[in-house]
Parts: C-alpha cells; structure tokens; sequence
C-alpha cells in the first residue's frame, strides 16, 4: 500500500482528516451543524476551499444528485474556527441535474447569527457523462515532484499560522517561486503538485479545496500579505483519477485592488477534472 507524505499509510476517501473535518451533523432536513477545524486555517481565518468542501457535502446531502457540477460561493465574512451552521434550499431537480443553495451562519459576541458564506450549486452524475472530450486545453509543464518544493523548504508565505500547510501535500514549481526569494517574477502564475498530506486520492470535493489552496498568484506580482476571496466560481469535469494532482493557477489583470485566478486542475491520467475562477482583493503599498 502506499505511503503518505508523513511516511504512515495512506487513508482512504470517506476516512481521512479532510472527511472527518468536513462531516455535518443534520439536525434536521436541510439544517446542518459543523464544527469548523482550525487546522485549514491561514493566520486566524479558514480556508475558503475548505469553506466550499464543507458546504458542496451538504448539498451532495441534501441533493438528489451526489456530485458538484458547479459551485459559486460569496465569501461575506471571514469564517472563523468553532461552531457554525449550514441551511440548504433545494431550488429545482431534474433527472441530470439538481440545483441547490446553502449558506453557512456563525454566531457573534451578542449571540446572533452572521451569514459568512453563500452558495448556489447545481449537482449531477459525473459517472453518467458521456467519455466524449474535445480540447485544446494541456496539462501544464510542471518539473517531476523531487524538483519541486514544498512549504516545509522555506519560510511560510503570510506571517502567523499556516496550519492548512500541515495538512497538504503541495509542491510548488520552481519557476513560480521568485516571490519566496524576494525576486517576484511579475507573470501572475502558481504551479504545483497538489495531495492531501495523508494521503487520501482525490474526489470531486477535495477538488473544491484543490483550486484555492497554493499560494496566490498575487505574490508573483510582487504583493504580499492575505489575499481573501471575494467570490469564487468552481467547474468540476470529472471524477479524478487516483493520485496526485497538478495545479496551474494564473492572474492576467490586477486593477482597483482586485486580482482574478484562473485556475486548472490536471489528474494523473492527464485529464482536465476541474477549472475555477475567483476574484480576490488584494492590498495595495
């Protein structure tokens, strides 16, 4: 069997710390309770692909279809860890498709309720799509594993916590590391080998995770600090194969504070599983 990151066997979908950190409690139809971990967090917030994991398992719950077509989150405020609920709606189901929205609510000091996060989602059957694809689309140019490097080989990329670090298996590509040695390349670009450090093969939700867990482009441009997501919009194409993913995630225009990612998710048999975008802010001077 092979190995994790840590050297220890690998866990399996449906028993691993990412399924065990993004498992609900339904307390009723449509009404969910989670525990946010603080282990995907950066600095003090959690991660807004986790945040996407734990709400695409509630509409795979409360859907009648089981797998994420597409996903677009608002991000409203940051989320924080502890206790959160999720409320789901069920808007419309068909016979390949079904659409759903979710939001996830945490409490403040007063006790009342604060909307963090919304999403609207349409599920289906990735397992029924015909195997019929036509692209221009290529597998980005990343060197093999051992060259490339990881969090563990340099300093963490934004001060304070990075605890979402320990718990992936990222290689970035030397080429997008200028930014690390104080040398921003300036092109927008973040490429790496993507896992979970236990070794868990990817799904259709860790995808969701997959899109914005690298670094953001935006320190290849030269700018450093939290990036937050202000919206953020995910394509799943397929069911990924076993093994480690490849991510290739780019940024063409910066204006007014705010920067988009362009990103691409590649398994290893070479096929395009997932494609996202989202508009971040950034903080300028």
């Amino acid at each position: 069997m092979p190995e994790a990151a840590t050297g220890t066997t690998c866990a399996t979908i449906g028993d691993s710390e990412f399924d065990r950190d993004t498992a609900l409690t339904r307390r009723e139809p449509g009404v969910y309770d989670i525990d946010l971990s603080a282990g995907w967090t950066i600095i003090s917030a959690v991660n807004g692909g986790y945040l996407l994991a734990v709400l695409g398992r509630a509409l795979a719950d409360a859907l009648p279809h089981g797998d994420p077509f597409t996903i677009s989150a608002h991000y409203l405020t940051a989320s924080q860890p502890g206790p959160a609920v999720v409320r789901t709606d069920v808007v419309r189901t068909g016979r390949t498709l079904s659409t759903g929205q979710a939001s996830l609510f945490q409490y403040d000091a007063e006790g009342r309720e604060v909307e963090r996060i919304r999403v609207l989602a349409s599920y289906g059957d990735l397992d029924a799509l015909p195997d019929d694809v036509r692209t221009s689309a290529k597998p980005p140019a990343i060197p093999p594993m051992e060259h490339c490097f990881g969090p563990e080989d340099g300093p963490a990329p934004v001060d304070g916590s990075s605890a979402i670090a320990d718990r992936l298996m990222l290689k970035l590509d030397p080429s997008t590391l200028g930014w690390a040695l104080g040398q921003p390349s300036g092109k927008g670009e973040m490429r790496a080998w993507f896992g979970l450090a236990d070794g868990r093969d990817p799904d259709p939700l860790s995808l969701l995770l997959a899109v914005d867990a690298l670094p953001p482009t935006a320190f290849e441009i030269g700018l450093s600090g939290w990036v937050p997501t202000v919206e953020l919009t995910v394509h799943v194409r397929s069911r990924p194969a076993p093994g480690p993913l490849r991510v290739s995630i780019t940024t063409r225009n910066l204006a007014g504070g705010f920067l988009e990612e362009d990103a691409e998710v590649w398994d290893s048999t070479d096929r395009l599983v997932a494609q996202s975008r989202q508009l971040a802010r950034v903080r300028l001077g």
